[in-house]
């Protein structure tokens, strides 16, 4: 399946387009998919939007990084949990993994590294758990440090990983699994409330994965896909 398809089942004027940057913005000619409860702000206009579902493609870009087990684990963990890049680079060894190396099932996100300052849970889905367990043996069989302070994601220099690099990374991964564009990280985040709101329909479970404040802010994920639409409207009464 073309990349192209993946936006088409997504409605009416899917495609991001280019938008003014908002005075104090470092990202000028950043791309936004849909308006938001906060119009008019960074917030609203520095972020790309992917398509809001699981697909092919996003299975293509974990296979495509199944063989470098940092950035696979990296956008894994993106994917189950929500987590923002600065949230996730931020994160020690500690904070996910247990002193016996065991994978924690409930994270918590310290404020020194959360959004707003506001410190917060995340659960570990099944499979991200399994990853990490990979994650770990990788880890001590390259002689990184596995102190509770050590960073979780380290660099070649064995220090912590940079927002930069994880971006960089991230682009790198999409051309190679054949995207006809790229999306910046915060795509898996919205990929990953997107998908946790059409699992349960249960838009303040959402809300609460997301950590968001407001649960207006949350309605941006909930957008209908055409699928949706024709299964909800082929039985009204006319």
């Amino acid at each position: 399946m073309k990349t192209q398809d993946w936006w088409r089942r997504l409605g009416p004027n899917p495609r991001p387009s280019k938008r003014p940057t908002p005075r104090g913005c470092r990202r000028p000619g950043s791309l936004r998919l849909t308006s938001s409860p906060t119009e008019g702000t960074c917030a609203s206009t520095c972020r790309t939007s992917p398509p809001p579902r699981w697909t092919d493609e996003q299975r293509l870009i974990l296979r495509s990084t199944a063989g470098n087990v940092r950035d696979h684990t990296i956008i894994s963990l993106a994917l189950g949990t929500g987590l923002r890049l600065a949230e996730i680079v931020g994160l020690d060894v500690g904070d996910v993994f247990a002193a016996d190396g065991a994978p924690r099932v409930r994270v918590r996100v310290r404020a020194a590294i959360a959004k707003g300052g506001r410190a917060a849970d995340v659960f570990l889905p099944d499979r991200l758990v399994a990853k990490l367990r990979r994650y770990w043996r990788w880890k001590r069989e390259r002689g990184e440090e596995l102190t509770p302070g050590a960073p979780l994601f380290a660099n070649q220099s064995r220090r912590r990983i940079s927002k930069r690099r994880v971006q960089h990374a991230w682009t790198g991964w999409q051309r190679r699994a054949g995207f006809d564009r790229t999306y910046g990280f915060h795509a898996l985040r919205h990929t990953a409330v997107t998908n946790v709101y059409r699992a349960s329909r249960d838009l303040f479970l959402a809300q609460r994965f997301a950590r968001h404040v407001s649960p207006l802010t949350t309605t941006v994920y909930t957008h209908p896909s055409d699928e949706e639409m024709r299964s909800r409207l082929t039985s009204l009464p006319c």
